[in-house]
């Protein structure tokens, strides 16, 4: 039998640590996680997923060279899965700074203590769809041309092309995927798909009137958060370390999102006029339940993107296991259970 793998996994509270965090430890994997420092330890996503108590929680600054190398020195990690950083691109327009330096240069970071310290360790960069932004036609492959439109972006792309560097510089086993939108019941509330389940479950019970957003055709590549981390893990049991493209391959429109969730909770609504002036009607009593706003428009979107998985389906025998309408059915069922019960989201 082999020895226990140690796997360290930064920004382990997220969505997306939760679920990485379950699927090590259900293949015997010590586990420890980092998380900022904080006066109360916020760990609800570990904790629905029942694995909270099994990983080992540390602190870690991702800005913080000193606090990283003393990290990986005491933990002594075989994988690193990165998923630290500001992750949120709306957020990214109000705080540019923050987000270049702890999703950007704090992988850099990262890779420059793993050269130090941990050199056969092997190393997944969380990058991510938004360094292509602007879209040329067709599927997006491992190929295609980089054009961020956020400040997230291009944070991102600094990263990406980090681990490039110190792969082919330094000979790390350093991966990249890059991860399409990807959600679940465990999303954060700054996030468009989990804003729009949580409103809706509201409006159900009636405690809210109308749930208020920006661009409704913005479309997205969006697939289940515990199907991806899957994909993560796979990369790093290659022989040789690659970037690869995570996505489902279908793109969907905000507008599809809301109308499927909704259907969910038992509501029909239609949408009627065009950019600013949309509006969703429930259909059974004609309510306004959906409004537009300028000020949820971001200075500049990307084009809709659609990735194209097929390097990892080949390379990994990666799939997705849930299409788009089971996860929103699954989101939206989801909140609307705690909306009846009264729990405080995630």
């Amino acid at each position: 039998m082999r020895a226990q793998k140690t796997a360290l996994i930064t920004g382990v509270t997220g969505q997306d640590g939760a679920y990485l965090t379950k699927l090590l430890l259900e293949k015997n994997y010590r586990v420890v996680g980092a998380m900022r420092r904080a006066s109360t330890l916020n760990l609800p996503r570990l904790a629905a997923l029942g694995v909270a108590d099994d990983v080992e929680l540390m602190t870690l600054d991702m800005q913080d060279f000193i606090s990283i190398t003393q990290l990986i020195k005491d933990v002594v990690p075989d994988e690193i899965y990165n998923l630290g950083g500001q992750s949120s691109v709306q957020a990214s327009f109000k705080q540019p700074l923050y987000t270049a330096q702890t999703s950007g240069r704090g992988t850099m970071s990262l890779l420059e203590a793993m050269r130090i310290i941990a050199p056969e360790a092997r190393l997944f960069e969380a990058a991510s769809s938004e360094i292509f932004g602007q879209n040329p036609v067709g599927k997006i492959d491992e190929s295609h041309d980089f054009h961020p439109r956020s400040p997230y972006g291009v944070a991102k792309l600094f990263a990406y092309w980090s681990v490039v560097n110190y792969r082919e510089a330094y000979n790390l086993h350093a991966s990249n995927g890059l991860m399409f939108n990807h959600e679940s019941p465990l999303r954060g509330m700054e996030f468009v798909t989990r804003k729009i389940t949580t409103t809706l479950a509201q409006i159900a019970c009636g405690r809210q009137q109308q749930l208020m957003l920006g661009n409704l055709d913005n479309a997205r590549d969006w697939g289940f958060a515990g199907d991806y981390v899957e994909a993560m893990w796979l990369m790093l049991q290659q022989e040789i370390a690659d970037d690869y493209i995570v996505a489902s391959g279908e793109t969907h429109s905000v507008r599809e999102f809301i109308i499927l969730a909704a259907a969910a909770m038992g509501m029909q609504i239609e949408f009627e006029g065009e950019g600013l002036q949309a509006r969703g009607i429930d259909i059974k009593t004609g309510r306004q339940l959906v409004s537009i706003s300028q000020d949820f428009y971001r200075p500049s979107e990307p084009d809709p993107l659609v990735g194209d998985a097929s390097k990892a389906h080949k390379q990994l025998d990666w799939r997705p296991k849930l299409d788009f309408e089971d996860l929103v059915t699954l989101m939206a069922e989801h909140d609307l259970v705690r909306a009846q019960s009264g729990q405080v989201w995630y």
